[in-house]
């Protein structure tokens, strides 16, 4: 996958369980390939495709340790995507606090509500 927008490359890398699963685990600290891959039913290969997709979207990063290549956590690209979603979070509460506002004055009904009195 290559964009030139690198929060699109987030966006995808998240779309997928699996590659959630591997960064909830990375939140926990450093991780080989083969921890990485322990959890899942799935080949060794198959996780590692998964790890090209994070790493591409800048998720994680990947040393070198002797024979061991643990991959970790990096946090900026999430945050960059965190900063996206928070402008509708606020859409969103806006909206929910109004709705919360019309239920309010459905539920007091006609004789409480003040500015819907009877009519003349």
């Amino acid at each position: 996958m290559t964009t030139l927008d690198p929060l699109d490359s987030v966006f995808a890398a998240l779309a997928d369980p699996t590659r959630r699963a591997i960064l909830a685990r990375l939140a926990r600290g450093e991780a080989s390939v083969v921890e990485l891959a322990r959890p899942f039913a799935i080949s060794q290969p198959a996780i590692s495709k998964h790890l090209k997709v994070l790493e591409r979207a800048g998720l994680i990063a990947r040393g070198r340790r002797a024979q061991s290549r643990p991959c970790r956590l990096r946090a900026r690209p999430m945050a960059r995507a965190l900063d996206w979603l928070e402008k509708y979070r606020r859409f969103w509460e806006t909206n929910f606090a109004r709705l919360d506002s019309l239920l309010e004055e459905l539920q007091a009904g006609p004789d409480r509500n003040p500015k819907k009195g009877k009519k003349p």
